[in-house]
C-alpha cells in the first residue's frame, strides 16, 4: 500500500503562495526593465550625439493634436533633460503614404532643429514607395539638422513641388507625405514646444 503523504500545513500553502507572488513581481519587474532598455534604444536612433542625463523612459506625455501628428489618438512625447532643462523631445506622428500609414518618430531639439528622424511601421511596396528603407539612411538623414529658421514650412516639400528635398525614383506620394508631417509636427512645436516641455509628465 502506498503511503499517503501528509497535505501541507496552511504556513506551507502561505508560503508557497508568497514565493510564488515573490517570483512573478521579480519577472514583471524584469520585463519592465527590458522594455524600458529597448525603448531608450529606440530614442538614441533620432537623438544622434545627444547629451542628456535623465531617463526618456520616466519623462513622457500624450499628446492629442491631429491636425500635427496625423492622428486621433493621442501619441507619445518624450522629454530629453541635462540637468533638469529640457534639451529635446522625441514624439511620434502618423504620414499617409501611398500604400497607407507611416509611423514615424522625430527628434526635435530645443531650439527646433530635427536632430533625426526614422520610420517605425510602413505598408509602402518594396523597391518603390520604401526607398527610404533601402538606401542606407541617406534620404532621412537628408533631412535632419534642419529647422523651419532655416528651411521655411514651404520649402520642406520634394523638388518636384518647389521644396529642397528629392523624391524617391518612380515615387513621391510618399515622400510628400513624410514631409508634409514633418513639416506640420515642427511648426506645431514652434507653437506648442514649450508646454509640451513642461507639462506634467504622465505615469507609464
Amino acid at each position: 500500500m502506498a503511503e499517503q503523504r501528509p497535505w501541507p500545513t496552511a504556513a506551507q500553502l502561505a508560503l508557497a503562495l508568497l514565493l510564488l507572488a515573490v517570483a512573478a513581481w521579480l519577472s514583471h519587474g524584469g520585463l519592465q526593465e527590458q522594455v524600458r532598455l529597448r525603448e531608450r534604444g529606440e530614442l538614441a536612433g533620432v537623438l544622434p550625439g545627444l547629451d542628456y542625463d535623465n531617463d526618456p523612459a520616466s519623462d513622457r506625455i500624450a499628446v492629442r493634436d491631429a491636425a500635427a501628428l496625423g492622428s486621433d489618438e493621442a501619441l507619445p512625447l518624450w522629454r530629453l533633460r541635462r540637468g533638469g532643462v529640457a534639451v529635446a523631445c522625441v514624439v511620434d506622428a502618423v504620414a499617409q503614404g501611398y500604400g497607407g500609414p507611416l509611423r514615424l518618430r522625430l527628434g526635435i531639439a530645443r531650439d527646433g532643429r530635427l536632430l533625426g528622424v526614422r520610420v517605425l511601421t510602413h505598408s509602402e511596396s518594396r523597391g518603390r514607395g520604401d526607398a527610404f528603407a533601402h538606401d542606407g539612411g541617406r534620404w532621412l538623414a537628408a533631412l535632419t539638422g534642419h529647422s523651419l529658421q532655416d528651411l521655411p514650412a514651404e520649402r520642406w516639400r520634394v523638388r518636384r513641388d518647389g521644396g529642397d528635398f528629392d523624391q524617391f525614383a518612380g515615387a513621391t506620394v510618399t515622400p510628400r507625405a513624410i514631409l508634409a508631417r514633418i513639416q506640420a509636427v515642427l511648426v506645431a512645436y514652434a507653437d506648442h514646444g514649450e508646454r509640451w516641455l513642461a507639462e506634467t509628465e504622465q505615469p507609464r
